[in-house]
């Protein structure tokens, strides 16, 4: 105990100590992943539970998947994702679970990954409970990629390279088609890209970024989420009829966690339904984004990555302190955004992370620039 309380009072004096916040119902929240704001849509919810047969569908599985005697709504909801990607799909209980099952069970000592520097703790998390040899290159520095791949790769009987399409914290995007050039140099690598933050916000039907640039075929491994755009529960892995036999038979989060709730997957099949049709909230996100973008770099008092901005903005002010104040001042005027500190971030970039939504308007929008210019 005396080890735990020390790392506490660390944390604490370091300005890293962590608390579940409270809620504030009555503040414009920019901290959600609710890219569409589908989250608190009452009349989605009521058309939902107005079908027919809903209310026969379990609330439990009671048992892992591969236990599970009521595989209905599993099936249905995957063969949904099949046929938008046109590859096999199978389920996770969450991005988490995805990434660390899929990663630990495909990867061997006889794999390297390399991964983009600031991939998720989920991918590090599932290199660490395998055997494989890890690189980082310099994140977005495909020509850093490249000289790894170069050192490296002829050492492994594979690779993997692993990256995301949208950065959860940066906000910033993958250069996917010359990832995948770079990929096609090498007949054993694979190409897993996580798509948790373009899943149902960005790409024609909401299909992310892979899908929207032509390249599905390149990807072996496509990693979307429903807890973020699709206001759901759970994850979701696009990948070739093998590459699923084998997760089914050697990812341990796959095999050894309790199934996710039928209810669940039918409510995510239903919102899924939906947003591949919400072309228009997807065009007003990205409007939401520029207009956020113009109107800090207006303030003069923060420079923003030079990206084609997305729904996702960092707002770098540096030490947690800093940060945390920050945010307690926001909140105070009606806007919600969370401080993002170390180790979520690296010291010295701590942040807001300002998470937009569709839902929101142009008035919502201004005013957290605003605020926020006047507080720098």
């Amino acid at each position: 105990m005396h080890r735990i309380e020390k790392e506490l009072e660390q944390l604490a004096a370091e300005g890293n100590l962590r608390h579940i916040p409270a809620g504030a119902p009555d503040a414009v929240d920019f901290s959600l992943n609710d890219y569409l704001g589908l989250g608190g849509n009452a009349r989605l919810r009521e058309d939902f539970f107005a079908q027919p047969h809903i209310m026969d569908v379990a609330l439990t599985s009671c048992a892992s998947r591969l236990l599970a005697a009521d595989q209905n709504e599993y099936t249905l909801l995957e063969n949904t994702l099949e046929k938008l990607y046109g590859r096999p799909c199978l389920l996770f209980n969450s991005g988490y679970h995805a990434n660390t099952g899929l990663i630990s069970a495909i990867a061997d000592k006889e794999t390297l990954i390399v991964a983009d520097k600031l991939v998720h703790a989920s991918i590090i998390d599932g290199y660490k409970l395998s055997d494989a040899t890890m690189q980082r290159f310099r994140h977005n520095d495909v020509g850093h990629l490249e000289k790894l791949l170069a050192a490296r790769a002829s050492e492994f009987k594979r690779v993997i390279i692993v990256v995301e399409s949208v950065y959860s914290m940066d906000g910033d995007v993958a250069d996917l088609h010359a990832i995948v050039e770079l990929k096609r140099r090498y007949p054993d690598a694979m190409l897993y890209v996580d798509e948790a933050h373009a899943f149902g916000a960005m790409g024609r039907a909401g299909l992310g970024l892979a899908a929207d640039c032509g390249l599905l075929d390149d990807v072996d491994i496509l990693v979307g989420t429903f807890g973020k755009a699709a206001a759901s529960q759970g994850a979701f892995a696009i990948l070739d009829s093998r590459l699923k036999e084998y997760a089914v038979n050697r990812s341990r989060s796959f095999i050894f966690s309790t199934a996710l709730p039928p209810l669940n997957c039918a409510w995510t099949r239903f919102v899924i339904n939906h947003i591949t049709r919400m072309e228009p909230e997807r065009e007003h996100l990205r409007y939401m984004s520029r207009l956020f973008h113009d109107r800090i770099m207006a303030g003069g008092k923060i420079t923003l990555p030079e990206c084609t901005p997305t729904h996702i903005c960092p707002i770098i002010i540096g030490g947690a302190a800093k940060v945390v104040e920050m945010s307690a001042r926001l909140l105070e005027l009606g806007f919600k955004v969370l401080p993002i500190r170390t180790p979520t971030v690296p010291p010295g970039t701590e942040r807001l992370r300002v998470s937009l939504s569709a839902a929101m308007s142009d008035s919502d929008v201004e005013q957290l620039a605003d605020a926020i210019n006047s507080l720098l």
